[in-house]
């Protein structure tokens, strides 16, 4: 699949804000975080606001972004518009909190509810991100149990970091925020492995051409010529392929900055308590979201769509090439007799008319 910058751009910024959301809100409630009012702020703002520019930069894929509304209303059987209830539903108790969190500096009674409603909707509009692709039979890169929790996981990698980037900055106790982003770091990569050598798998043992049109029980099937002679959408964004050796060398780098850089930096920043620590946090937190934007990349550039089968292998969308010159046709041993010139015919056809007259 062709991954569009603007996909990548909203999985990844949304991810953020619903992660941090979801550790803000949980973490108020049990008192993990501190009553620091500009570290609440900071906090809701960043969640806020990450929330808000990855929703915005999801409708910049569409034709029509205008017409983003109308896909609210399939809720029932589309996980697409379960994810846009969601994500607008966890915005009342999100401002709720705010409210609550910010000005009344208070967290009982209906701001509790609140905090425990904002991260249940965080959660649940991670989850329907995920199962919007989980739910494609055709892409069997996507259609398989690890791709919706591995969305969570890397929501909760990349809030806790940023979270405990704020707690180091501003000076409170991290201890528990840095575990926490530790074992969300493990647990990310970890399925990401599982999800990497399923993929691995599936290459070898993958749909062919008789098993997508049904035919398998009929002997061998191939395809006599390609569906279209020209590039056209589907050539264009569900042709692409990557190179495994380009794909080896990303998921070394995915391996770099989002499992081994955030992973060290964070176990220095917990033992480290001396003035470099906000320096660490905030390297870690920024090497985790790089890890992060390489693995959704690679979420949808590895993805091959079956419709693929029928096009007999092209995957590169490009024109035609032509050859310099034409074969010249060989000559019909049957030719044509040649049409008399415009002139000598209407000459002819004069004549027959005064022929007919007399």
């Amino acid at each position: 699949m062709k991954p569009a910058p603007s996909i990548i751009g909203f999985t990844t910024a949304s991810g953020l804000g619903y992660g941090m959301l979801f550790v803000l809100a949980l973490g108020a409630l049990i008192g993990v975080i501190p009553t620091e009012r500009w570290l609440r702020v900071s906090g809701l703002l960043l969640a806020l606001g990450s929330i808000s520019a990855g929703l915005l930069s999801s409708t910049l894929h569409l034709g029509h972004p205008e017409r983003a509304w109308r896909a609210l209303s399939q809720w029932r059987s589309s996980w697409l518009s379960r994810e846009g209830v969601l994500a607008l539903f966890t915005y009342v108790p999100a401002l709720l909190l705010a409210a609550g969190w910010i000005i009344d500096e208070s967290l009982s009674g209906i701001y509790a509810v609140s905090a425990i409603t904002a991260a249940l909707g965080a959660a649940a509009t991670v989850y329907c991100t995920g199962m919007i692709y989980a739910s494609l039979p055709p892409i069997k890169a996507w259609h398989q149990p690890l791709t919706a929790p591995i969305y969570l996981a890397f929501a909760l990698m990349t809030g806790a970091l940023a979270v405990h980037f704020l707690l180091v900055l501003f000076g409170a106790p991290h201890l528990f925020i840095g575990l926490l982003a530790l074992l969300a770091i493990v647990g990310a990569f970890v399925m990401k492995i599982l999800y990497w050598r399923k993929l691995e798998n599936q290459r070898s043992h993958g749909p062919t051409t008789a098993s997508a049109t049904g035919l398998s029980s009929s002997g061998l099937v191939r395809m006599l010529d390609p569906p279209h002679t020209q590039t056209n959408y589907l050539l264009d964004e569900m042709g692409f392929r990557i190179g495994r050796k380009h794909a080896h060398v990303l998921k070394f780098l995915a391996y770099l900055f989002g499992l081994v850089a955030p992973l060290i930096l964070t176990l220095m920043a917990l033992a480290l308590d001396t003035m470099p620590t906000t320096l660490l946090a905030l390297v870690a937190f920024l090497s985790g979201m790089v890890g992060v934007v390489l693995e959704r990349w690679l979420f949808f550039a590895e993805a091959e769509h079956t419709v693929m089968l029928f096009y007999a292998g092209q995957h590169v969308t490009s024109k035609p090439k032509t050859s310099a010159a034409p074969a010249k046709s060989a000559p019909s041993p049957h030719p044509k007799r040649r049409r008399a010139p415009l002139p000598r015919r209407r000459q002819a056809i004069e004549t027959a008319d005064v022929a007919a007259s007399d």
